[in-house]
């Protein structure tokens, strides 16, 4: 046990760092509670007093004060008086945290008893250190200069009213906030020309968990489903892990080749609106013909919504909202907006499967966290999605139309697809480049961009497309990112 006049020891408990996302008084609070269940500090051995702490780490006392009286509220601590703080005895009296035990050298092979090989699925393309980037051409992430911080800040604290916590706090079981329902109803899914009942929504933990449930409920081993080809990475390997088989069908300018669907496929999935990557939509003739086939094959059709989000000079309307069968089943969600990391989204369906999907969701997770769905639904309902939508598809094209233009003037052999909207660009390059080489050469100068040889399915053999993300970079960053680009790319570039 350390001693109290053993300075050196304490400070090392009590590690705490500027670069860590929470406040000082956290890990300090963390960094005690830590120390106490793994009985580090004995009852009888007073903290370090918090102006001695404070000195030690290096932070304002008061910070220290807040983070003992914290701990002293929730029963950790006790204050004695003019002896300072001690460890609670009553935590001390129930079983100490288990210690890992050592590694044994007759371990389980989990990989071998394992029944679904989701270790062995293309990883996720990650950039866990994007925001610190200089050109971060990345996919999905969100922009801190757009992020609708104090209007975010309004409907969690609305949320934690106590009328508001009353209605969430409780165990919904499988139902969802009736409000972010029909937020969902009212606000979202008109735009994409979808009228739906609320018993034909269910919410999700975003698109991939919305196509995971899918997945489970619907595919089993020997089942087919016709995917694009490049297509969605994470939806193929979603399919595959539910002992289905993927067909690639080939995607052109007017999106996917719908006479190539092969006919015993009993699912189609599609990104209609941008297809993923190339962002091209699927023109008026291949969704009539797509819908066709799939009443005279008795196909279920996926619609991922991708990228649908924003508003677009010409707007498609959604698959589902000109399907009349009910065969159309659709995902959307919020990432691409609000934040990936509020991991929301829905699926619309027929009312008999949404209750399918209820029932499955329950042994899953029981529903989403109730307090971050009516967060949601207070931001939807006034209105402060409908003016982030506004001011991120301004944002968006006017940076969508610099990087084409940059893309002209100093990579002009990487031809971008021609298509409007979203929020990323797909390019394809001259022959014999290999897209990963390129990458790996433009993040050493703290440019990240995207190979495209994972949305392919024979995702293993060199490619020389590549996507860049348009939603994390900001505008002036652009051009200086692409001329940084086109130096890894061994291009010489063109002066101002």
């Amino acid at each position: 046990m350390p001693q109290r006049n053993d300075t050196a020891i304490w400070s090392g408990l009590f590690r705490i760092s500027a670069e860590s996302g929470q406040t000082l008084q956290a890990q300090i609070r963390q960094a005690i509670v830590a120390a106490i269940l793994d009985r580090q500090i004995a009852a009888s051995m007073p903290l370090p007093s918090c102006r001695i702490l404070a000195e030690k780490l290096g932070v304002a006392r008061g910070t220290v004060v807040l983070a003992f009286q914290q701990l002293v509220d929730q029963g950790f601590l006790v204050a004695r008086e003019r002896r300072g703080h001690f460890v609670n005895p009553e935590v001390l009296a129930t079983p100490a945290r288990p210690q890992k035990a050592p590694e044994q050298a007759n371990e389980i092979d989990w990989k071998a008893r394992r029944q679904i090989a989701a270790s062995d699925m293309p990883p996720p393309a990650k950039h866990e250190n994007w925001i610190k980037s200089s050109y971060p051409f990345v996919y999905g992430q969100f922009d801190p200069a757009l992020f609708p911080t104090a209007e975010w800040r309004e409907c969690n604290r609305m949320a934690l009213a106590v009328l508001e916590i009353r209605s969430w706090a409780s165990d919904m079981v499988d139902r969802d906030d009736p409000l972010l329902i029909e937020q969902i109803q009212a606000r979202l899914l008109p735009r994409r020309g979808i009228f739906a009942n609320p018993d034909e929504i269910i919410v999700t933990l975003g698109a991939q968990n919305a196509l995971y449930m899918l997945a489970t409920l619907l595919m089993t081993k020997g089942s087919k489903v016709a995917m694009e080809d490049p297509g969605y990475p994470d939806a193929r390997s979603i399919f595959r892990l539910a002992g289905a088989q993927t067909l690639p069908v080939p995607v052109d300018q007017s999106g996917i080749v719908t006479s190539a669907i092969p006919s015993d496929a009993g699912f189609v999935f599609v990104t209609p609106s941008h297809h993923c990557p190339t962002m091209v939509p699927l023109s008026d003739e291949r969704r009539q013909d797509l819908l066709a086939r799939a009443n005279r094959n008795n196909q279920i059709i996926i619609e991922d919504g991708y990228d649908s989000q924003l508003l677009d000079e010409a707007p498609q309307q959604a698959l589902k909202s000109v399907d009349r069968s009910g065969r159309v089943v659709y995902v959307g969600s919020m990432s691409k907006t609000l934040a990936p990391g509020l991991r929301l989204g829905y699926i619309v369906a027929s009312a008999d499967l949404i209750a399918e999907l209820r029932a499955l969701r329950r042994f899953i997770l029981r529903h989403p966290p109730a307090n971050n769905q009516r967060a949601v639904a207070l931001f939807l309902s006034l209105g402060h999605h409908e003016a982030l939508v506004r001011r991120l598809s301004s944002a968006f094209e006017e940076r969508r139309k610099r990087l084409v233009h940059a893309i002209s003037a100093f990579l002009p052999e990487w031809r971008p697809t021609d298509s409007a909207g979203g929020t990323s660009l797909w390019l394809e390059g001259p022959r014999g480049i290999d897209a990963r080489d390129l990458a790996a050469a433009a993040a050493s100068r703290s440019v990240i961009i995207e190979p495209g040889g994972r949305f392919f399915d024979q995702n293993d053999k060199p490619s020389r497309f590549m996507r860049l993300g348009i939603s994390s970079i900001a505008l002036q960053h652009i051009e200086p990112g692409i001329r940084e680009l086109a130096t890894a790319a061994g291009r010489r570039p063109a002066a101002a």
